[in-house]
């Protein structure tokens, strides 16, 4: 029987002439933009010459993937690993193109912690002696690792691990002991299957009695790092007093063993504990503390600045697929023309701004990423010429731009995905694995709630410090603006309002004025009035929130504020951008701004108006603004959000000629136990097993 629907085509006007339209109208160079969003560390030439030799290649061929059992589909990771590493081999590449082909194949690799998390701690926290016997082994591929910080019991408590490292007195050793169930380790990626190394991160107890008690009583010295051989190098199984395996299903990241692992008074050598900052004399059992406990948390520091960094394009991916598709699709005729032709989705205001905003959303996330790395590149520089006055802001920025930046991102994800109708849905939306996966940054490295404490406690200190002229660092911004609050508060005059509409660098301003004061709020509630801390635990997220945001437009401004490369129209459209995130963020709070006396109630009720009319400022841009991100269909992995606009076609085709379902032929009779038409023993067996 002939195929029918080979002849068939869209309606008009059909998906590639309404982009070639929306492309043509805007006079954004896409080009120039994604030079200068994209080009700073050769991320543009490098996807240009990586991606033609992943797409050649048909192991990473994405079609059928989301039609794999799990086990299938951890395969099939394993599988790309392995080639992916082999391609390294073959063509030279460096660390940053290996990385570049894990970005476009879009799998978590089951070699992924090991590339990030346990070679940035050996870097990071080895001695140099261990440093020149691991790294080799690890650049190799010689040994692979993993992090295993996380417990059954405990996460973002990092003081409440349960795992033991007792130092043996007599035989020089460290043993490894999960006294309890909770003192499982837990989530940690890469060790469940396939690495056969572990940073073990485990309370450090060492003996407080002196001599050679046959029973000591032991002290702890906090969580401490442990580099731990767990599987034989040529069996692979666990050793003997070990217990590993993979967790099992989770909404997301398939293609990742997260672990469970028990220690039952496992030995380790002297050797085990990662010695940059703190030690164990060899001899006598001394223990050397760090200059600050904050070092040994580096990993996970780095682990949160590099989600901050790539929250931006996780965000855009979302966004290119949602403003591609709502130009395209069309729905109704306007009310007041009903002879007129149906309208595209993105025109309808009530999709303007669930879209839009995200749009402005990716580029405050981008610069603020940039920004981020900066910070972090400059604290690794400070500490590692012994000066730790820089980690305790680092810290705080990291942890706070973590916790907003994460839930921003997967917010988005989803609203973008809602704001595709029906069609969100499918298989073929390039959602079905964007967002569970991200799902995981909102609580991995820390609850986005819980870690938001820890940059009020440090807000709160530095307003302290302030307070009684004992800050520190009262030179940078944050110092600046708290002293500035308090000489108005001690003069008895009250804030003066910003002009956020004649002036951009008002809206900065606005944005810090109401993190200050909600600063003082929860430093007069906590120092002051010694309120009790759970009592205070929402204003502490809410002014983290707000200290995060004013971080956000900060470095948006400053980005803009010193670019002098994009032509005019282009600048323009990226500070309207900047003013839409703003303001919509501003409306979404307004109260806070206004109690805070950041901007007028004035102000206040113009800001929906003003949000609506930067919409209609930037959608005739939209199509151009994500295409300046240069996501290739290979990593978008969508119907909706393609390049050439084929929307209807490839979602059809995916549908009719790709999917495994259409091959087989069910059998509906219930009075028969025939499943699958001419098989029916095979199927019956499997039933049964089931």
């Amino acid at each position: 029987m002939s195929d029918f629907t080979q002849k068939l085509r869209p309606g008009k006007p059909d998906g590639p002439s309404t982009l070639l339209q929306q492309r043509t109208q805007s006079n954004i160079s896409v080009d120039e933009l994604a030079h200068h969003l994209l080009s700073y560390d050769g991320f543009l030439d490098r996807q240009l010459r990586i991606l033609p030799l992943l797409e050649q290649e048909p192991l990473f061929n994405k079609m059928n993937q989301a039609n794999l059992s799990r086990i299938e589909v951890f395969k099939l990771a394993l599988a790309r690993a392995k080639r992916l590493r082999r391609l390294v081999d073959e063509n030279g590449w460096d660390i940053y193109d290996y990385k570049m082909a894990e970005t476009l194949i879009d799998d978590v690799s089951p070699y992924y912690l090991h590339m990030h998390m346990f070679v940035t701690t050996i870097k990071e926290q080895a001695s140099d002696s261990q440093k020149s016997h691991y790294l080799p082994l690890i650049e190799s591929f010689r040994i692979i690792g993993a992090y295993a910080q996380t417990e059954l019991g405990h996460g973002s408590n990092v003081q409440g691990l349960e795992l033991e490292a007792r130092w043996d007195p007599s035989t020089k050793e460290f043993i490894l002991h999960s006294p309890t169930l909770t003192a499982s380790k837990w989530w940690n990626g890469s060790l469940g299957r396939i690495a056969n190394h572990a940073i073990v991160v485990a309370q450090l107890l060492l003996p407080s009695s002196s001599g050679q008690d046959s029973s000591p009583e032991y002290a702890s010295y906090g969580p401490h790092p442990f580099i731990v051989q767990v599987r034989d190098m040529s069996t692979h199984q666990p050793f003997d007093g070990i217990v590993i395996g993979d967790i099992g299903p989770k909404l997301g990241y398939a293609t990742i063993d997260n672990a469970y692992m028990l220690f039952d008074n496992f030995r380790v050598p002297h050797s085990a504990l990662l010695s940059k900052y703190c030690q164990v004399d060899y001899e006598s059992g001394a223990y050397s503390k760090p200059a600050t406990q904050g070092i040994l948390y580096g990993t996970m520091t780095f682990v949160r600045s590099l989600i901050v960094h790539q929250a931006r394009l996780a965000l855009a991916r979302a966004v290119t697929i949602a403003v591609r598709y709502t130009s395209i699709r069309r729905q109704f005729t306007h009310r007041d023309d009903r002879d007129g032709p149906e309208v595209s989705v993105l025109s309808y205001p009530t999709v303007q701004i669930r879209v839009l905003p995200l749009l402005a959303t990716t580029y405050a996330l981008h610069y603020t990423g940039l920004a981020m790395q900066e910070t972090y590149k400059d604290t690794r520089q400070h500490v590692e010429r012994g000066e730790l006055h820089t980690l305790a802001h680092m810290h705080s920025m990291s942890s706070g731009l973590k916790s907003l930046c994460t839930n921003i991102v997967a917010d988005g994800i989803e609203t973008c995905r809602r704001a595709l109708g029906g069609h969100g849905y499918g298989g073929a939306s390039g959602f079905t694995r964007l967002g569970p996966d991200y799902l995981s940054r909102v609580t991995v490295e820390g609850d986005n709630w819980m870690i938001t404490q820890q940059v009020a406690s440090y807000l709160i200190k530095r307003m302290t410090g302030v307070v009684m002229n004992m800050d520190d660092d009262n030179h940078d911004e944050l110092g600046q603006s708290f002293k500035l609050f308090l000489d108005m508060k001690q003069s008895k005059q009250s804030p003066i309002p910003c002009d956020i509409y004649a002036s951009d660098r008002a809206i900065v301003d606005a944005f810090q004025q109401r993190a200050t004061i909600l600063t003082y709020d929860i430093y007069e509630a906590r120092v002051l009035e010694k309120r009790p801390w759970t009592e205070i635990m929402i204003q502490l997220h809410k002014t983290s929130s707000a200290q995060s945001q004013a971080i956000i437009v900060n470095s948006f401004f400053n980005a803009l504020n010193t670019e002098n490369t994009l032509p005019g129209p282009t600048k323009s459209t990226l500070w309207d951008l900047y003013r839409l995130f703003a303001f919509y963020t501003m409306e979404s709070v307004g109260y806070d701004f206004l109690r805070s006396g950041a901007i007028s109630h004035c102000h206040v009720e113009k800001l929906a108006s003003r949000v609506q009319e930067l919409m209609g400022k930037i959608r005739p841009h939209a199509v151009n603004l994500v295409d300046s991100w240069k996501i290739p269909d290979f990593l978008l992995d969508s119907a909706l959000g393609r390049y050439d606009g084929n929307v209807y076609e490839d979602l059809f085709n995916r549908a009719h000629k790709f999917n495994p379902l259409n091959q087989v032929t069910f059998n509906p009779n219930y009075w028969e136990d025939e499943i699958v038409k001419g098989i029916s023993d095979k199927w019956s067996s499997q039933l049964a097993k089931l």
